[in-house]
């Protein structure tokens, strides 16, 4: 099994901007150190605890401190981006790179993310629609070995022919060929990004949302996208996100998920779930109430807490119910004593990742 870093970024309000880009770049210098072998870096404007405007500049400044570990965006919201300026800001990081960054997707974004850009959070169809049309532009651009034109509902692109003279023209195509690889992430039970993943051969990511119920599901839909276009889905390729704390002593590890996970639940990310089918997807059983999804539920069913031998006994549970993945993404945290943040990563990849090197 391989272990990578999901970051969201989550950052308490009070952190500075400054100081949060800071501890987020020393956690991936760290991962890159102890043998992580990946990391997201998500993207919202308008959300203060997961403020990440500009992903690629946090990846860009990572991959001038690391030797190994793979960065991408988790996710590039597609909709809020100009496709001619994607294609060539991400084929330029990708350069940067050398091969070492990889693209995540997302068809959606939050409200007021929406709402920034003069997009209709009302209008999730049209949403979906726009971003679609981003996606395939981008790929059309990086595919394209001569003059494109595109008339599409949202965009017009009609590029300029290369002059050999001038050296002028359309010419930026990413270091990896034809693209980079590609991560498409889920966060609801039924998502079409599963089927699209499978049908697409690209990376499926499953949420830290999901209770364990509805991991396999998951699978189901990547192996029907797959099926579909007469593929068949490779389960290494599935990463599957969770909460992970672990500590020297359950006690510990406990004490500190309270404090840092349950404060990201309990202050950011249950105010904006109540009633959503999000609140559900953390759900074992639909019929449960939603206020019964407090932190002591999600630390003993939903989150990876406690010692290194309970962390490890939790992931073999995992890769059991749902089937077997390749990867397990870890949400990145942020204590207020950091030494929290690289203790836990330490006993992550030092003590908890040879005990479950035989799952895959």
């Amino acid at each position: 099994m391989n272990f990578g870093l999901f970051m969201m970024p989550l950052h308490p309000p009070h952190r500075s901007f400054a100081d949060s880009y800071q501890r987020d770049v020393e956690q991936i210098v760290l991962a890159d150190r102890l043998g992580v072998q990946e990391a997201w870096v998500g993207e919202h404007l308008t959300e203060r605890w997961e403020n990440a405007p500009a992903p690629d500049l946090l990846i860009a400044q990572a991959l001038a401190l690391t030797r190994q570990v793979k960065l991408g965006t988790g996710v590039t919201l597609l909709a809020l981006h100009n496709p001619v300026y994607l294609a060539h800001r991400l084929a330029m990081l990708d350069h940067m790179a050398r091969g070492r960054f990889q693209w995540g997707i997302g068809g959606g974004a939050i409200p007021t993310d929406l709402a920034l850009f003069g997009l209709d959070p009302a209008n999730p169809a049209a949403v979906r629609a726009r971003s679609a049309e981003v996606l395939e532009i981008v790929l059309a651009l990086w595919a394209s070995d001569g003059r494109l034109t595109y008339h599409g509902q949202f965009f017009d692109i009609d590029t300029p022919v290369f002059d050999p003279v001038k050296d002028r023209g359309y010419y930026m195509k990413p270091y990896q060929r034809p693209h980079p690889p590609i991560a498409v992430a889920a966060s609801t039970p039924d998502s079409s990004s599963m089927r699209m993943a499978g049908q697409r051969g690209w990376i499926p990511m499953s949420s830290s949302l999901l209770s364990r119920t509805y991991l396999s599901e998951h699978w189901r839909l990547v192996e029907a996208g797959a099926a579909s276009a007469g593929q068949k889905a490779d389960r290494s390729q599935w990463r599957i996100a969770r909460d992970v704390l672990v500590g020297p002593t359950p006690a510990v590890a406990r004490e500190r998920a309270r404090a840092v996970l349950g404060r990201n639940y309990v202050q950011h990310q249950l105010p904006n779930r109540v009633g959503t089918i999000q609140m559900t997807s953390t759900k074992l059983e639909p019929s449960m109430p939603d206020e019964a999804v407090t932190v002591d539920y999600l630390m003993d069913n939903v989150w990876i807490v406690g010692d290194p031998s309970e962390c490890a006994d939790q992931i073999q549970r995992l890769h059991e119910e749902s089937g077997g993945f390749g990867t397990l993404l870890s949400i990145t945290t942020d204590s207020d004593d950091a030494g929290w943040d690289h203790e836990s990563l330490r006993l992550l990849m030092e003590q908890v990742a040879p005990r479950v090197a035989h799952l895959s």
